[in-house]
């Protein structure tokens, strides 16, 4: 879940949001000033108008708190966190590693709902403060909405803790299990199938819904529950690829033979006489007899067509200092988290300071395959 719009960063963690962030805000914003304008007609259209928009961006306000306060969790535990991206179904942070004990990973997956709960007790004290009292409706702008995000933030703290993984309750499932077993892969299986079993129920709940009347709220619950099917089958497949690449080194799966190309050349000599023939993805770039990056179809495709004969390849060439690099000796499966995490299909091989293959997806994915047909 890719960030399209970067906001900045918080404590040292990009924030952005999805394209699909843009719908959602606008359908809370639409459903808050129709629930406003049926509760309190006596509010101009403006103050209507104006409370749904404020309130709807404090409620992602609350929700980017909920992911800060996972980030924060993890770098207290010592795991990176790269980012922190606002979607159509909340928020995600991207910690770039799985927790390392049962501890850090029951404490990074129940902060999230505490720290809802908290912004939601929060909320409804404020409006109590303003006035309201739980017998009536609130009379002011402001309280009705304190009130709505206490009460929201509230019902997204036990959403979260369902335990259907990857939901926070998922997370605290696990890390239980994980406590007890004193198996990390077996813990996340059991989250992972228990969290299919809660993502089926949405999924008919949703369906069942949608028939009784309940029109697009229906279909909400229906669509959550395809999304934690999809998530919950994912992470028990990353657990099945981690114990198939246990034992396995980078150097036994790198390609030590890899084809080069010259600096100099032109990117249309270049996919002319060695991209297309070949269909090969990666190419060391030579500079001086040496290696000095790698270039890939993503750098060529960025090159306007008409400019790629007055282009060279050292030109839209990868350096490898600028890039994330292996050694023979690390595991695969770190390989493989990384390629994950950079959003890139190949990673370079260096021993000793000299490049010593290429290591891809593909041939990752080969390895599996293989290991996969004899049940290995």
């Amino acid at each position: 879940m890719k960030a399209h719009i970067k906001l900045g960063r918080i404590f040292g963690v990009a924030v952005g949001l999805h394209y699909s962030w843009i719908i959602i805000a606008l359908l809370v914003t639409l459903s808050l000033r129709s629930q406003f304008a049926i509760d309190h007609p006596n509010w101009a259209a403006s103050t209507t108008w104006a409370i749904a928009i404020i309130t709807g961006l404090l409620f992602f306000v609350s929700i980017l708190l909920h992911e800060l306060s996972h980030a924060a969790v993890a770098k207290l535990r010592g795991i990176p966190v790269r980012a922190i991206t606002l979607f159509a179904l909340g928020g995600v942070a991207q910690i770039e590693k799985d927790a390392a004990d049962a501890k850090s990973e029951f404490w990074m997956g129940i902060i999230g709902p505490i720290a809802s709960m908290v912004i939601g007790v929060v909320c409804l004290v404020l409006a109590w403060l303003l006035g309201w009292s739980f017998a009536e409706e609130p009379g002011s702008p402001l309280t009705a909405m304190f009130m709505w995000l206490g009460y929201i933030n509230i019902a997204l703290a036990v959403f979260n803790m369902i335990p259907g993984f990857p939901l926070d309750g998922g997370r605290v499932l696990r890390a239980v299990v994980w406590w007890i077993t004193g198996d990390a892969n077996r813990s996340t299986r059991i989250a992972s199938g228990v969290g299919q079993f809660v993502a089926v129920g949405f999924i008919l709940l949703g369906i069942l819904r949608f028939f009784s009347g309940a029109g697009f709220g229906g279909l909400w619950i229906a669509f959550i529950g395809w999304f934690l099917l999809e998530a919950a089958r994912a992470s028990g497949a990353q657990v099945e690829i981690t114990e198939r690449l246990t034992g396995v080194r980078v150097g036994d799966v790198m390609a030590q033979q890899f084809p080069i190309v010259d600096a100099n050349a032109n990117l249309q000599t270049f996919v002319q006489e060695h991209l297309l023939p070949t269909g090969h993805r990666c190419f060391v770039v030579s500079e001086q007899g040496r290696p000095a990056g790698i270039i890939t179809p993503h750098e060529v495709k960025a090159i306007d067509r008409a400019r790629w004969p007055y282009t060279t390849v050292g030109d839209v060439m990868r350096p490898l200092e600028s890039l994330r690099t292996v050694s023979p000796e690390r595991p695969v499966a770190e390989a493989l988290e990384m390629m994950g995490r950079e959003d890139v299909n190949q990673v370079p091989v260096v021993q000793e300071g000299k490049l010593a293959g290429i290591i891809s997806r593909g041939h990752i994915l080969r390895l599996l395959q293989t290991r996969a047909e004899l049940d290995i």
